[in-house]
């Protein structure tokens, strides 16, 4: 069941990920207000995403031991660089989320090889906006405030 890349650093990496993302949602859902037992109408609001972040986890668990990655290369330099640029737009995103969106869309498409400007410009400006203008006017969510997406909600 476990090959021999067992020991590897990228065997490993996807699934203790994964599992350190669904210990961390599961743990911030801990802090989700409790409705009243006269409100509740079904499950607390803490109940689904608990459910699914431990279902995720089950999942990954049977992922590595029936079905192991199997390693045929060692992580490339543009590997490393998109997750760095991952963590840059987490980070941006406590200046502005929206300006994070357009940032890490340009710079992630400059990094896998795109060089016409136009074309970069235009993604950095065409999807951050239908994102942002999807979740404002379709789902009705609400980005956090930030320098760009202040002007937007007045």
């Amino acid at each position: 069941m476990i090959n021999e890349d067992s020991r590897s650093f990228e065997t490993w990496l996807i699934p203790v990920v994964v599992l350190a993302i669904c210990v961390a949602s599961f743990w911030i859902t801990t802090g989700f207000d409790r409705m009243p037992p006269i409100l509740k109408r079904g499950i607390q609001p803490s109940d689904f995403p608990q459910l699914i972040a431990g279902f995720i986890a089950f999942l990954t668990f049977l992922m590595v031991v029936f079905d192991p990655i199997k390693v045929e290369s060692r992580i490339t330099d543009l590997t490393w660089l998109s997750l760095g640029l991952m963590g840059m737009f987490a980070a941006i995103t406590f200046v502005d989320f929206f300006l994070a969106l357009a940032v890490f869309a340009i710079l992630l498409a400059r990094t896998w090889g795109e060089r016409r400007p136009l074309l970069l410009a235009t993604i950095g400006i065409v999807v951050p906006t239908v994102v942002f203008l999807a979740f404002d006017i379709l789902f009705r969510i609400r980005f956090p405030r930030g320098l760009l997406t202040s002007l937007w909600y007045g």
